[in-house]
């Protein structure tokens, strides 16, 4: 029998958009079953955790019992993972730090268990590990994005920004907003020191877009840089514009290299007065403004938001700090480093 492939030379009408419907259904049905997998060994892991500390507490078994547990668990599955010793004091540790099953199997069960370790690991308390954990579920994070974004202190910045959404935004509007921005804004991973210009910091953004957009939170899109506006025939460049998906409205970022002063306001809302009358549609939301700059005074924010009727927010941003000054010393130049480079050529 031919192993070649079966030609066919006619379609029947509604084919395509039968077989498209049907890998849809076929791809939503894995993951189910993944999730189901998922979930059913999640709470396992909870439950043999709940027993060992049961056990330990009511009748004094010593740690020792993990290592024979895990032993014994190896040799009756051995095809199966997960039972060493070190992992299930993970189960153990888990199911101390959510006593409530409701909770396992409502949000944590969504969760794979290497998310969960990391939850563990790295928070110290419920209400912090419970939050990571929505926005995890929420945003479908991997388990790497999710250290990252503990490591970043997104619960601490998350709607930290000086605003006036609650003045200018519908209810529902304006707590998105607020939850979708945040004060300060990480940019370390650009590489800069603080020494940097605002163009420095644009190219560099532009440069490690997909950075930037983590950084920037679920739900952005990148429109352009330096996007050109025509107003009374005069030309204007915005530096960057993006479209915020959930908030359905267009998000005018404006870069400053030094410190907020109040005139800066002036210009942003120019441009989102000219976003809002040349792009954006009917069925877009008004166009939000957010102002990024080294350092701002909170009571001087405060105070120039007040008689704004736009939109509006502003952040801080961090680059790296300059390195000391004895440690610059110790390292070599571009040309030092260009001639042990050479060297090395052969």
């Amino acid at each position: 029998m031919s192993d070649q492939p079966i030609r066919f030379t006619e379609q029947p009408v509604g084919y395509t958009d039968w077989l498209a419907d049907l890998k849809t259904r076929i791809h939503t049905a894995q993951q189910r079953a993944t999730l189901a997998v998922n979930r059913e060994l999640v709470l396992l892991y909870w439950q043999i955790g709940r027993d060992i500390l049961a056990r330990q507490g009511e009748q004094g078994w010593g740690t020792k019992v993990i290592d024979r547990l895990a032993e014994d668990l190896r040799q009756a599955f051995p095809t199966m993972k997960g039972f060493s010793p070190r992992n299930l004091k993970y189960m153990r540790a888990f199911a101390e730090a959510w006593p409530d099953e409701a909770i396992v199997q409502g949000v944590l069960a969504q969760l794979p268990w290497y998310h969960q370790i990391a939850l563990l690991d790295k928070l110290p308390g419920p209400e912090t590990r419970r939050w990571y954990a929505a926005k995890a579920i929420e945003h479908n994070w991997s388990r790497n994005v999710l250290v990252m974004q503990i490591e970043a202190r997104l619960l601490e910045r998350s709607g930290n920004l000086v605003s006036n959404f609650p003045d200018t935004l519908p209810a529902p509007q304006s707590d998105l907003a607020r939850e979708a921005l945040k004060d300060p804004y990480r940019f370390d991973f650009l590489g800069l020191t603080e020494a940097a210009h605002e163009r420095d910091i644009e190219n560099a953004l532009m440069q490690h877009v997909t950075d930037f957009l983590l950084e920037l939170g679920a739900g952005f899109a990148f429109v352009g840089r330096q996007v050109l506006l025509n107003v009374g025939g005069e030309e204007f460049f915005i530096d960057l514009l993006f479209y915020h998906l959930k908030l359905r409205s267009y998000v005018v970022i404006e870069l400053k290299g030094g410190k907020f002063k109040p005139e800066h306001l002036g210009q942003l809302g120019f441009y989102m007065t000219a976003i809002d009358r040349q792009i954006k549609h009917a069925q877009d939301n008004p166009t939000i403004g957010l102002l990024l700059c080294k350092s701002k005074n909170k009571v001087v924010a405060e105070y120039a938001l007040g008689d704004k009727g736009q939109p509006m927010g502003i952040a801080e941003y961090k680059l790296l700090e300059s390195l000391p000054e004895e440690l610059q010393t110790s390292l070599p130049s571009i040309e030092q480093i260009e001639a042990e480079l050479a060297k090395l050529a052969p």
